[in-house]
């Protein structure tokens, strides 16, 4: 009994023994942990956004604006962390990029019409 209890205790150790690693090797990134963790939530909406910028050419206008909103979001949390950590996301972030440089044009250009 008393060994599976130093084992749980060990293993509880180790646990936050790895944390505390990934949490320095973040740091001597030069990276915040807040922006870190800003950056794993807008790369998990990256992946939406993605599948969302394959239609958007038929998007209502809230719909737009909320992709514009969110875009702008990942845009942000990207700029906060070292290109080298997200190389593997860069095709997924081109193609949100592109599709919100179109939807702003598009809304420029519909809103220069109108006057």
């Amino acid at each position: 009994m008393d060994f599976i209890i130093a084992c749980v205790f060990l293993l509880i150790f180790i646990v936050f023994a790895l944390i505390a690693l990934a949490v320095f090797q973040i740091r001597m990134a030069g990276i915040k942990i807040k922006d870190f963790w800003g950056f794993i939530q807008a790369n998990q909406m990256l992946d939406k956004l993605d599948k969302f910028a394959r239609r958007y050419e038929v998007m209502t206008p809230q719909e737009q604006a909320i992709y514009l909103m969110e875009a702008e979001k990942i845009f942000e949390a990207y700029d906060k962390i070292p290109s080298i950590v997200w190389e593997d996301e860069y095709r997924k972030y081109q193609k949100v990029l592109e599709t919100y440089k179109n939807i702003r044009l598009s809304r420029w250009k519909q809103k220069s019409e109108e006057k």
